[in-house]
Order: C-alpha cells, then structure tokens, then sequence
C-alpha cells in the first residue's frame, strides 16, 4: 500500500480538522535535538520547541527510555488506585519547588489554571467572603488557557469574542503598573492575583524589577493569595528551574505544564501551605491527569531541567541568540526592542511592520527555520533549553536568510 504524500495529508487536515488552525504546508516527520525533518527530508532548526514545549528537543534518548519502560509496565489506572510515577514526581516537585506542600497533577496548562481557579474560589469561600468577593484579578496582555473560565482570565478580547457570556468574577488590570494594581485593590473583593511572570502570548514581556514583589506585598496587606502562571515561563525557560525565583517572591500558588513533560502531555498545580488543605475529597479531579506514561517521563525531564548544566546552556544561549538578533538589527533595521529573559525571547517589529510578523515566520520555515510570533508585532524564540551551540548557529544563520528574504520582499520594496 502507498503512502500518503505531504500534499494529501494537508488536504486531510483541512477537510477533517475543525479549521481553528493554520498550519503551515509542511508535514513534519521525526526529530532529533533541536532539529526536525519533514516528510521530504528537509532539515529545520527548531526555535519554536512546539510552543516552549520540547524542552529538551526531540527523541532525548532518557525521555524515550522513561517512556518505553513505562509503556511495557502500566498506561493508566485513574486516581481511584495509587501507582508509583506521580507519587514519585509529586514528591520530586514539592521538593524542588521550595515553597510547594501538595500538588494536583492534570494534562494540560488550561487545566492546571481551571484547579488553580477552583483552588482559590474554595479558598475565599471557606475564609466566609461572598460570590461577590472573590474576584481574581489578570492583567491585560495575559494568557492563562483556552477553557471558559481561563479564556476569560486571560485579558486579550481577541481570544474572548463570540463565546459571551464569559463567566463572572474576573477583572484586568495594567502589567507592571503597581499604583494601578493598588487602586484595583481599593475595592475590597479580590481575592487573588493570577500573573505570569514572563507574559508570553501578550508579547513576551517580563515582569520589571520590583513588580512580584510588589504584588506579594500588596496581596499579604489585603489578605489575598498570589498565583503565578509559569506554564510556558518555567521549568528552565528562563535561567533558573523557577521563574520566580529571579524575582525572590514566595507565591501560594503556581501553575505548570509545557516544558514539564518535555512534550508528553501533563500540568501540575503546586499548592503552598496556605491553600494545601482547601481542596477536600470531590472537590475536584481528573480522569487522565498524572497518568503513569506522563509522570514517568516528567520525572525525567524535571531532573535535567533542574540541573545545573541546562542553567548554564539556557544563559549562555540567551546571551548568543540575543548578540545575533542585535548584530542583524544593526544589518536590516527591523527592531525596536529585544526582550525576555533566557531561552523566552522576543524581537519586537518596528511600528510599521505590525501585523506582518506571520510572514516572517513564513520567510523563517522556507528558509529551514521555526520560530513563533507573539501578538501582531514579536518574533518569539523558545528553541530546546540544551540546543547546541552547532545548532544556535546554523539556526541564527538561516534566520538571516530569512529576514533578507523579508526585507527584499515586493511588500516592503
């Protein structure tokens, strides 16, 4: 029997998927590090890691064998009945933490913030205060899931219009901005602040100096708990295991995914001591979340992420990507800015190329490069937290290419 082509396998996707996404016309095939190959055996420098999800690139040979083992042994048994890997690596996050009692272990970003949601909404309600006055305040530019109640948390209208009513009990202010945050606390219904310390879809904007810790302080005054999205942020991202950590804040709540699994899906939810007993039997759950094949390989990927070389590889590479993006800026003039921190970078287009970021990324995949964009005007480069200086290399090398591409483009001639 034939195998299908590339062109047939794009037309199966566009006329069986529901059409939310735009894939590019490229069907990939199989990976190794930071590179990836297509169906055709065309070669990619992989900067965009599924989303910050494949932290330690593609086929690491330890993920596979935690996998493989696993698979021989036990797929799933629910939550009704203990097995060992989420035990294990429940044991291993509270642990590296360093803030953390309890975790509630699920499948996914959007579901680690529904139980963090949940979490604080049962906390306001056992404290004695109203429906009224438990509102969890986000900040514009967020980005906190795709479900009802996250969709609504995250403060962009564009992931919110057509699926009115949202639910209640959400309310935004301005990152960055403590005087604004201050006055929201005027009001005396908040029960919770919920912040990414590196905004990534909002445009990968971190959190300047001083501003956790001002909100740690403002929600200590107010009686109110910190929860801190480090979803797409953390597990390495950003130079240390915990992005907070640069921050020095203490949070009761963080939410994890992404990188965690290393591209096997899982989130976690890591509960202080201050809400670790909130959530009794019933009050929430999972069928799938926490699986044995998840936890296996988690395990593995939270140990090498925590290690010291990752730290070292993700500054060092910061520092190489961000020396390359400025020595092309000075080439072509495409940037007004370059932000974020570690291996969570942004290149931010100059005003009058708004909007055109997505046939960067075009310009980028023809010239054997993936990369994202972050809104309508950033450049977004989360590559493997262990790729290879061979690799940053070759990867900032057909970047150039790209951008030339672009720049000599009849659009902007």
């Amino acid at each position: 029997m034939s195998q299908p082509s590339s062109d047939d396998l794009i037309a199966l996707g566009q006329q069986r998927w529901l059409p939310v996404y735009r894939p590019r016309d490229v069907v990939l095939d199989h990976g190794r590090g930071a590179r990836l190959w297509d169906r055709e055996g065309r070669d990619y420098v992989d900067f965009a890691a599924g989303i910050a999800v494949c932290s330690l690139g593609h086929a690491d040979p330890d993920l596979v064998a935690a996998l493989t083992e696993q698979a021989g042994k036990l797929w799933h048994a629910s939550n009704v009945f203990y097995t060992e890997p989420p035990l294990r690596l429940a044991e291993e996050l509270v642990a590296a933490s360093r803030f953390a009692e309890r975790v509630f272990l699920c499948n996914s970003g959007a579901e680690a913030n529904e139980a963090a949601i949940k979490l604080v909404r049962r906390w306001a309600t056992q404290k004695g205060r109203p429906p009224e006055k438990r509102v969890i305040l986000t900040f514009r530019g967020s980005f906190h899931g795709r479900t009802l109640a996250t969709v609504t948390a995250t403060a962009q209208p564009k992931y919110q219009e057509g699926f009115e009513p949202l639910p209640g009990g959400f309310r935004y202010s301005t990152f960055n901005d403590l005087d604004a945050v201050a006055a929201e606390f005027g009001s005396g219904d908040i029960a919770a602040v919920l912040v990414e310390p590196v905004q990534g879809e909002g445009g990968v904007m971190p959190a300047a100096p001083g501003f956790l810790s001002g909100l740690r302080a403002l929600c200590d005054q107010h009686d109110v708990l910190l929860v801190l999205d480090e979803i797409q942020c953390g597990m390495g991202r950003t130079g240390t295991l915990f992005a907070h950590w640069q921050d020095e804040v203490t949070p009761d709540i963080v939410t994890l995914a992404k990188a965690l699994g290393a591209g096997f899906p899982i989130g976690a939810m890591l509960a202080g001591p201050k809400v670790a007993e909130v959530l009794g039997f019933g009050s929430h759950g999972t069928t799938f979340g926490g699986n044995p094949l998840a936890a296996a390989v988690a395990r593995v990927a939270l140990r090498k992420l925590a290690s010291p070389a990752i730290e070292a590889n993700v500054n060092r590479q910061s520092e190489v990507i961000r020396d390359g993006l400025s020595a092309l800026n000075a080439e072509l003039d495409l940037f007004v800015g370059i932000r974020g921190r570690g291996l969570m970078l942004g290149a931010v287009l100059k005003p009058e190329l708004a909007g055109r970021a997505g046939e960067v990324l075009d310009h980028a995949a023809r010239a054997g490069l993936l990369i994202l964009q972050a809104g309508p005007d950033v450049l977004r480069f989360v590559p493997p937290l262990n790729i290879s200086d061979e690799e940053v290399a070759d990867g900032m090398q057909r970047l150039g290419t790209a951008l030339r591409a672009f720049t000599d483009s009849p659009s902007l001639s």
